[in-house]
């Protein structure tokens, strides 16, 4: 009896460790959005490089990307070379400036270039909280009726635009 005693702890970590070894590889890093099919939250805050009041019904008509970013964020510094590159070809961006000061921010854009047509200072993260964000970056394609058809959490690259673009004409 003792000795079936001894190799309960044993079988007990093998049962453990097959369980992690197994899931390890899976890809469940992209969460689903609750908001996938619905419009963008009600919002009021204010719009970073003129310090207007700006809510969703400013948001543009057309499809477009809601790309959640702040300075403290290394990936966002990552993929804002490829945002760049996106907005050069005509791609409407939106960014929400989340949990970041306003300085900061404006130099940031300053240095770097600004691919957004519009930036909504969210100091707090309350808009970022209503999107359902989890960290930036995160990207949200919106489509010509408003609707969000599309959730990207980590850098935009060549590789997820492809994915991303077909989104933008549903």
């Amino acid at each position: 009896m003792k000795k079936v005693l001894f190799f309960i702890p044993f079988i007990a970590l093998v049962i453990l460790g097959s369980f992690f070894y197994f899931n390890l590889d899976r890809h469940d890093d992209q969460m689903p959005s609750a908001l996938l099919g619905k419009s963008v939250p009600s919002f009021t805050l204010v719009n970073l490089k003129t310090n207007d009041i700006i809510t969703q019904k400013d948001l543009p008509q057309g499809p477009y990307l809601i790309n959640v970013w702040g300075t403290w964020c290394p990936a966002c510094a990552q993929e804002h070379e490829y945002l760049m590159e996106l907005s050069a070809k005509g791609i409407n961006i939106i960014g929400i400036d989340y949990k970041d000061e306003m300085k900061p921010a404006l130099d940031w854009l300053a240095e770097r270039g600004n691919p957004y047509s519009k930036v909504i200072f969210d100091e707090m993260g309350r808009l970022g909280v209503d999107l359902g964000v989890t960290g930036a970056p995160e990207t949200f394609v919106v489509n010509s009726k408003g609707v969000i058809v599309q959730r990207h959490q980590g850098v935009v690259n060549e590789a997820v635009w492809q994915s991303l673009k077909s989104y933008m004409n549903e």
